[in-house]
């Protein structure tokens, strides 16, 4: 996991809870730019993913496996659980559907970093 990632993770998932919010406030759905934030978001994440399973397969030793783990497969699944979610709602707090999520993830992949730098490999 890197430092660049992490921040570029955060700044697509602040992105994606202030266009959920604004949705909200102009009482609208989500639309295209909400699907591609968190399209970029989900994409971001995989190759977080990858890069620490990849570090992973070579030896790397965390502390906490399981809770590293946890916290990698539920931001994966934050997203699109929020997007699916979200395109269901028929009402204006569609945004807000969404941009909890997006908060989530932005908070959980901080502490994955924070797991990540207790490891050695």
């Amino acid at each position: 996991m890197t430092t660049a990632l992490v921040v570029a993770v955060t700044v697509v998932a602040a992105a994606l809870a202030l266009a959920g919010i604004a949705s909200t406030v102009a009482r609208r759905r989500i639309g295209l730019l909400h699907l591609v934030l968190a399209g970029l978001l989900e994409a971001l994440l995989l190759v977080q993913a990858v890069l620490a399973a990849v570090r992973l397969a070579g030896g790397w030793e965390l502390p906490e496996t399981a809770t590293f783990l946890g916290y990698l497969a539920g931001a994966l699944l934050l997203p699109v659980a929020g997007v699916l979610f979200s395109r269901t709602e028929t009402t204006r707090w569609a945004g807000t559907v969404l941009a909890v999520p997006a908060a989530t993830v932005s908070v959980m992949i901080w502490r994955l970093l924070q797991l990540w730098e207790a490891g050695s490999g």
